[in-house]
């Protein structure tokens, strides 16, 4: 007997969904994925699929953002931090944290994904990643040059060169976590780094 067609389930988990759908747009990017590829990894039918999500490109834009925001509200939560060594660790240790989520929660890191690499229409993954990367750094400067000029870092600090030593060590503990280091040993690389820069400035 032929089988029914697919729909909705009832306990359709539109949160996992966004996760299966993401993990296949970072492993082969928008194009190289495939309208039946995302029905298949849902498990919904087409027209449920575009009833959910209104389309692919709209599925793939939720997904980059879904995942890439989580960048954004580490730095906004971290610099809202009354000290500034707090603020350093934060950004660090709580980055790590997001970049060494188990698999059944995160679909991987969005820097080193093939979605880089692709857009849709409306969304260049690229282009949207940098106005990301160059806000948190600009929300980082901000946040050291208040340091600077409340005393908590020294006056001859030079808030640029900061904001781009600590920038530098995020982006490479996300890329050694998707090389495979484990969190432990992020974590350690990322306390070393907070106590030589906290030690060094104030």
């Amino acid at each position: 007997m032929p089988q029914p067609a697919r729909g909705r389930p009832r306990s359709f988990d539109r949160d996992r969904a966004l996760l299966e759908a993401a993990r296949l747009f970072w492993r082969r990017g928008y194009s190289g994925t495939s309208t039946r590829d995302l029905t298949t990894a849902l498990d919904l039918s087409t027209s449920s699929l575009y009833g959910t999500f209104g389309s692919k490109a709209e599925l793939f834009e939720e997904a980059v953002r879904t995942y890439a925001e989580r960048y954004r509200e580490i730095h906004q939560h971290a610099v809202a931090e009354p000290d500034f060594g707090t603020v350093v660790e934060r950004i660090l240790i709580d980055s790590v944290h997001e970049f060494t989520r188990p698999a059944d929660e995160h679909p991987g890191c969005l820097l080193s994904s093939a979605a880089m690499a692709d857009s849709t229409s409306t969304l260049d993954t690229s282009a949207y990643f940098a106005e990301l990367q160059n806000a948190n750094e600009q929300a980082l400067l901000v946040r050291i040059e208040r340091a600077v000029k409340g005393g908590e870092l020294s006056d001859d600090t030079d808030a640029g060169a900061l904001t781009g030593l600590i920038q530098s060590v995020w982006h490479g503990l996300s890329a050694r976590a998707n090389l495979g280091a484990g969190r432990e040993d992020l974590l350690a690389t990322a306390r070393l780094a907070h106590e030589l820069i906290c030690g060094r400035l104030t």
